[in-house]
């Protein structure tokens, strides 16, 4: 494992609106999203989701500070989109292919993200793809 280091890392992760920026730095293995500390994040769903690659790479973690910021989207994308800037954060700082390994065979999402996005509305009725019916009687 590298040393301290100097410089703090900022990686960025999306997940459909939602879009979250994380600076990774030397520390005493504080998580904060959005200056809360990751503790009392809610819901707990969430939570857990987030710390699956603090959980994964528990050695690595323990000596760094991590502060996200996140925004846009449902409490669900929120917390995908932390969690990937955090995979990708703590892959970058720990340099080994080891780590992304283990992140990728765990889930490649951490790392890659997922492209997909809502369809848009369209005229004509009241979603993507729902239309009025048709009726002839």
């Amino acid at each position: 494992m590298p040393g301290k280091r100097v410089r703090p890392i900022i990686v960025t992760g999306k997940r459909k609106t939602a879009s979250a920026k994380a600076l990774i730095k030397s520390g005493l293995g504080r998580v904060r999203i959005n200056k809360v500390p990751i503790e009392l994040w809610q819901p707990e769903v969430a939570r857990l989701k987030i710390m699956e690659p603090l959980i994964l790479t528990d050695d690595i973690v323990k000596s760094l500070d991590i502060d996200a910021t996140v925004d846009g989207g449902g409490f669900m994308s929120q917390a995908e989109a932390v969690r990937t800037a955090i995979a990708r954060g703590i892959y970058r700082w720990s340099k080994r292919e080891k780590t992304k390994k283990l992140l990728m065979v765990y889930d490649r999402l951490m790392l890659v993200g997922d492209p997909r996005q809502a369809e848009p509305k369209k005229f004509g009725g009241p979603s993507a793809r729902t239309r009025k019916q048709k009726s002839y009687r």
